[in-house]
């Protein structure tokens, strides 16, 4: 049983792949500057991004951790969100209130998905 990691650096790995199981690191969103769901449409794309090339998509997603970092975003994000999930196919889910890395950041999002057969 092999581990796959890609875009390894020295605190983590973008992906790490397991037993057909993707690992994504946090991805936050493209521009810090933006609105919660601008900053949630970007992260999204992000995750997009690194699901297809680890072999997956957002309809294997299995679970997602979203951290807000004010549950008064909490509705404008879950509008995005909606939008982006295909229905169906709706991940197991948390979503917290937490204190980001940076000030700006008002939404992060840690993904776990199957690899497509």
């Amino acid at each position: 049983m092999s581990i796959l990691r890609q875009e390894t650096k020295k605190r983590m790995s973008r992906i790490v792949i397991h037993n057909d199981t993707v690992y994504l690191c946090g991805q936050v969103c493209k521009d810090a500057t933006k609105d919660i769901a601008e900053q949630t449409e970007t992260m999204l794309e992000k995750v997009d991004e690194l699901l297809l090339q680890a072999g997956s998509d957002r309809e294997h997603m299995l679970s997602a951790t979203v951290y807000v970092r004010d549950m008064k975003d909490f509705a404008a994000m879950n509008e995005v969100w909606d939008v982006w999930v295909p229905e169906g196919h709706a991940p197991a889910r948390a979503c917290v209130e937490a204190r980001m890395a940076r000030p700006e950041l008002l939404v992060e999002i840690s993904v776990i998905a199957a690899v497509k057969k």
